[in-house]
């Protein structure tokens, strides 16, 4: 289950990178981090990404990590996306 969340984790730039913008990927990380959604409203919200049951307890279980955090780590944890984001690796894109 731990390598279905790094593949998802994978996916989510790759499918940016292939020009479809990083709205999607963006979107993705702000629900992530969002204390407001449950774990359900989440595995709804990726429900295309999702293929079985596995997989739905994966995207469970990684949504659980995030709201087990203090909301002091998930600021940080925002505010390192977005240095990436506006990083001189990600100008290009």
């Amino acid at each position: 289950m731990k390598l279905l969340v790094v593949l998802m984790l994978a996916a989510l730039p790759l499918y940016c990178y292939a020009g479809s913008g990083c709205q999607l990927l963006e979107d993705v990380v702000n629900k992530t981090i969002d204390t407001e959604v449950s774990v359900p409203e989440y595995q709804q919200y990726l429900q295309e990404f999702i293929d079985g049951d596995n997989s739905a307890q994966a995207v469970g279980e990684f949504k659980q990590c995030f709201l087990d955090q203090s909301n002091e780590t998930l600021h940080n944890f925002g505010v390192m996306m977005q240095v990436m984001y506006d990083s001189i690796f990600c100008a290009p894109y």
